[in-house]
């Protein structure tokens, strides 16, 4: 009897093991599949929402942005800063100060979510898992569940949003393990805009000359 409910048992566990095996190549192909559709125009233009809330510490804050993205290259207009990746350094242009900030990517904001890894940033360092699917304001969404790996992570999950129809996302929500969640909502999705280079170029003369903007860039 006891063998009987040992081999019960076990079968259970290789079912639920498979069970999750095959939930999260199904999340890992859907976010492939998105990724792939983006990656796919010459070019996109978002227009986002952007929250953050972190109840406990009583705080609230919500803004709108917009972003053109060119392959890895990108132009953010956000809360009165605009930001430009050419591809090399990052432009952070604050306006409020007159100053602009230049920087490379660094290794220790690998978690940070850049308009430039959008579509991508799940490919390594997190597990997948699928996640229910909604209708929220009459589109279905399906959710894809995201943790890190890393048990150091700050980020304790990110649920990614994808408009089941379209393959595009529809929001990602990440959760904090301070408990802040933050969360980016598309307003507008559309692609193949004309877009000059122009727009991913850091104008050095312009600012430095024209504007008299200080530019710094630590090392």
């Amino acid at each position: 009897m006891k063998m009987k409910k040992l081999v019960i048992a076990i079968t259970i566990v290789l079912i639920s093991v498979n069970s999750f095996g095959q939930k999260s190549q199904e999340a890992r192909s859907l976010l492939d599949q998105v990724s792939a559709k983006a990656k796919s125009y010459k070019s996109v233009y978002i227009e986002f929402n952007h929250k953050l809330d972190n109840k406990a510490a009583d705080v609230h804050q919500e803004t709108m942005g917009n972003v053109t993205l060119k392959g890895d290259l990108y132009h953010l207009n956000y809360m009165g800063t605009e930001q430009i990746y050419d591809g090399k350094k990052t432009y952070l242009i604050i306006h409020e100060d007159e100053e602009v900030i230049i920087q490379k990517p660094s290794k220790n904001n690998e978690e940070t979510i850049t308009p430039s890894k959008m579509f991508s940033f799940y490919k390594t360092g997190f597990t997948f898992a699928m996640d229910a699917l909604k209708t929220i304001k009459g589109v279905k969404i399906q959710f894809v569940k995201l943790v890190p790996i890393d048990s150091n992570s700050e980020i304790a999950s990110v649920m990614v949003g994808i408009d089941a129809k379209s393959n595009h996302i529809y929001n990602i929500i990440e959760t904090g393990k301070n408990n802040t969640v933050t969360t980016l909502e598309i307003r507008s999705f559309k692609t193949n805009q004309p877009v000059s280079e122009k727009l991913f170029i850091f104008d050095v003369l312009k600012y430095r000359d024209q504007k008299k903007y200080s530019i710094s860039e630590p090392k």
